[in-house]
């Protein structure tokens, strides 16, 4: 039986990069991180690593403009899984935001499934007890009673599968793990066609000898390496 030859890499275009979601810019800055040009693989795992829902490179800039700093900081912002505040009595709240846009608009329910998930996830690692969510929804519009195109029908469809699956899946998680989702925002507007953002906050309690940090310290501890 003939062993078949794998298919060679695609040619490196900036028509390529930009499909990527990369700028040519950055792909200046692989190349010096590289000393040379990045394969069709280096190029994905790039792509990924660099995107916004990775690195938040857009939102990075205005994201530092808040405060991270206070004598009632426990746990600043990027130090941990979460923010820790004090809020006196010897007890702290840990609260978190983030944005899962891109899993919900390639598979909606489980992109917002996950991301609650993962928001509950930070909060209980600092050892806080998760208590409520909240989100923030942006999304196409769902009805356009004026509308005859199909073309026009039919974003309007794919607009309400985004909708529906987000909300089915944010509802779902939570009721699953017994933390109420109390409140919210949500808006339409064609500039999200396609492109939703979902955005989950969650916040926990927790007494201040119960915090808990992602670090460990000392020799001879066994390391679990788990993957699928």
């Amino acid at each position: 039986m003939s062993r078949k030859t794998p298919p060679a890499d695609p040619v490196l275009t900036d028509e390529l990069v930009k499909r990527h979601g990369l700028t040519l810019e950055e792909l200046e800055r692989i190349k010096k991180i590289l000393g040379r040009e990045p394969n069709f693989t280096e190029l994905g795992i790039f792509s990924v690593m660099w995107s916004e829902h990775c690195s938040y490179k857009n939102s990075r800039k205005e994201l530092k403009k808040f405060p991270t700093t206070g004598p009632n900081i426990l746990v600043k912002a990027g130090e941990e899984n979460a923010g820790v505040v004090d809020i006196g009595d010897g007890w702290a709240v840990a609260f978190k935001m983030e944005s899962h846009n891109h899993p919900s608009a390639i598979e909606p329910f489980q992109g917002a499934a996950t991301g609650v998930g993962g928001i509950i996830r930070d909060i209980f690692t600092m050892g806080a007890r998760p208590e409520f969510c909240l989100n923030s929804l942006r999304f196409g519009p769902i009805t356009d009673p004026n509308s005859k195109s199909e073309a026009r029908k039919a974003k309007i469809a794919a607009n309400l599968r985004l909708f529906t699956g987000v909300v089915s899946g944010i509802a779902h998680y939570g009721n699953c793990v017994g933390i109420p989702t109390i409140g919210g925002e949500i808006y339409f507007d064609e500039s999200f066609e396609g492109n939703p953002l979902v955005n989950v906050f969650c916040l926990g309690v927790l007494r201040h000898e119960q915090l808990a940090r992602g670090t460990a310290e000392g020799a001879g501890n066994p390391v679990f390496y788990v993957g699928a």
